[in-house]
């Protein structure tokens, strides 16, 4: 069935925005070449979405003949705001921006953990309002006649937490902070001219690297959010997939091996969370004798990390980083060093009996195993094993959410490094089963072991996710994963093509911590655009 003349003339004004935006400023040829529509067709669009606010002319083509055809049209960017919010435990950060994406004015305001739910969402609602001030202030002057024009048209948050599919409403989580669902109607009934919209977190910031990060040229990819806390967020054939109740992708209640505890519904504590959440990561730092920042949150956790790779990278130490994917070189073990990675990080030589978790690996019980009753079967460990240092988790307490950590101060009890039984990061090599310590790695840093550790924690949730789904490529995002960049990126890598027949490219996120702010911002401009690309009648003109 044909379309109407309206319907036509909506879908014909759709398509050439679209390719404005796409594009940049094209003349009206080239939209006729680019839509393959007919020139009084274009003509006709050119005026409506003229008269509309939408297009104007921004300059003249370098063409030689001069005319209605040389006029280069373009989208008028001040004709709507949008503003962008990563909302966190501990404060909010917002942008806001024209409808082509530039960024106008930016905000962030600290929230303490002692505010209260009335006065954090004022602190919050107030740096959007400020932001979106300092915006209308640079917009271009309004076209006469054009409603709204320079106004806060669309407004996207990024939200630790389940977002519920059918309303769109953040859900009330243990370890959130309260003031998190009562941001987004207050917002909407302070800016009632607004659509304001919630996501998760992870969710947006997969979005931003399909987009403009990582993975760009990827339709399938998981994104293993590693920052404050952890998460993970699933594209299939393009699509988002957030499940039956909009929890996919809650790793940190992953239950894995390591850790001294199983999560419970409301806390993942002694999940993938207590592994690689920033609290266990600052821990691992300490225990490896590398400096820490004093506090355990995702910045912080980032820059133990960063120091760690610019340390070894300076060594040259041998780190593997397979030669796949668009990664720069960095140096590889060295010859003649074949190694049997222990779960600890201490390397022994090629040749010796399979420890504990390598026999678990391959279905056979080691020496080790044999002798602390480890079921292989089980694959992990009684108390009174001797546990490496990949082992010596740091484990927030109390309820804790996807993208959030236990506060400075009622967190992270990590087990020692001197610890009966649990040698730690730095700790001379223990006796092996024959008495002798086990050989190390000349010159094998801190800094190396620590990243290897890490690597071996995070190739743990990452097999899972990859043996269910089998994505073809894992990105590890977050402040975590962007610090850990080409290196830590390769040892994870490595490890999955020792755990799992599915061959995975592991990359380091492009956008780290502002893939948030991004993502938020990318939303909210589809769903302001859907509105203003609409048929004229409903454009406000």
């Amino acid at each position: 069935m044909p379309a109407s003349p309206s319907t036509a003339r909506a879908l014909n004004d759709r398509l050439a925005l679209r390719l404005l935006q796409q594009e940049g400023p094209l003349t009206a040829g080239q939209l006729k070449q680019l839509t393959g529509l007919s020139r009084p067709t274009v003509a006709d669009l050119v005026d409506r979405l003229t008269a509309s606010g939408l297009i104007t002319v921004v300059g003249e083509s370098g063409e030689q003949r001069r005319g209605p055809n040389a006029r280069l049209y373009g989208i008028v960017a001040d004709r709507a705001h949008l503003a962008a919010l990563d909302v966190r435990t501990e404060g909010v950060f917002v942008l806001v921006s024209d409808l082509l994406g530039r960024v106008l004015a930016e905000a962030s305001v600290p929230i303490g953990p002692d505010a209260g739910t009335g006065p954090a969402v004022d602190q919050a609602v107030a740096a959007v309002e400020s932001a979106a001030k300092e915006a209308a202030a640079m917009a271009a002057p309004p076209r006469e006649g054009v409603r709204g024009w320079g106004t806060l048209h669309t407004v996207g948050i990024g939200a630790p937490g389940l977002i519920d599919p059918a309303t769109g409403d953040l859900r009330d989580s243990a370890g959130l902070p309260a003031w998190h669902r009562s941001l987004a109607v207050t917002l909407q009934d302070r800016l009632p001219g607004a659509r304001v919209t919630v996501e998760n977190e992870t969710n947006l910031a997969a979005l931003a690297e399909q987009r403009e990060g990582a993975a760009r040229d990827r339709d399938t990819f998981v994104l293993l959010w590693l920052g404050h806390g952890v998460g993970a967020a699933v594209v299939l054939d393009g699509t988002l997939r957030r499940g039956a109740s909009g929890g996919t992708g809650e790793i940190g209640f992953l239950p894995v091996p390591g850790t001294a505890a199983l999560p419970s519904a409301t806390d993942c504590t002694g999940g993938f969370h207590s592994l690689t959440g920033a609290a266990a990561v600052t821990s691992l730092a300490a225990e490896c004798g590398l400096p820490t920042p004093a506090t355990p949150d995702g910045p912080g956790a980032a820059e133990a990390v960063r120091g760690a790779v610019a340390e070894v990278e300076k060594a040259g130490e041998g780190v593997p980083v397979p030669a796949t994917g668009p990664r720069a070189a960095v140096p590889v073990a060295r010859p003649g060093e074949g190694e049997v990675k222990r779960r600890g990080g201490t390397d022994v030589t090629a040749g010796a009996e399979p420890d504990a978790a390598t026999a678990s690996a391959s279905g056979e019980a080691g020496p080790a195993a044999r002798a602390s009753g480890i079921d292989p079967g089980r694959g992990s460990a009684s108390e009174s094993e001797s546990e490496s240092a990949s082992e010596s988790v740091s484990a927030g307490t109390g309820p804790v959410a996807r993208g959030t950590v236990a506060r400075p101060g009622s967190g992270a009890a990590s087990v020692p490094a001197t610890a009966p039984g649990r040698p730690g990061c730095g700790a001379p090599p223990q006796a092996g089963p024959g008495g002798a310590p086990p050989a190390a790695l000349p010159g094998d840093l801190p800094a190396a072991r620590f990243l290897r550790i890490l690597a071996d924690r995070i190739a743990v949730g990452a097999a899972s996710v990859v043996a269910v789904l089998d994505p073809g490529c894992v990105v590890l995002g977050g402040e975590v994963g962007q610090a850990g960049g080409a290196v830590l990126a390769g040892l994870v890598e490595e490890r999955l093509r020792r755990m799992s027949p599915l061959v995975t490219e592991v990359r380091a996120s492009s956008l780290g911590g502002t893939a948030v702010l991004r993502g938020a911002l990318l939303t909210a401009r589809d769903r302001a655009q859907d509105e203003l690309f609409a048929p004229p009648d409903r454009m406000g003109g």
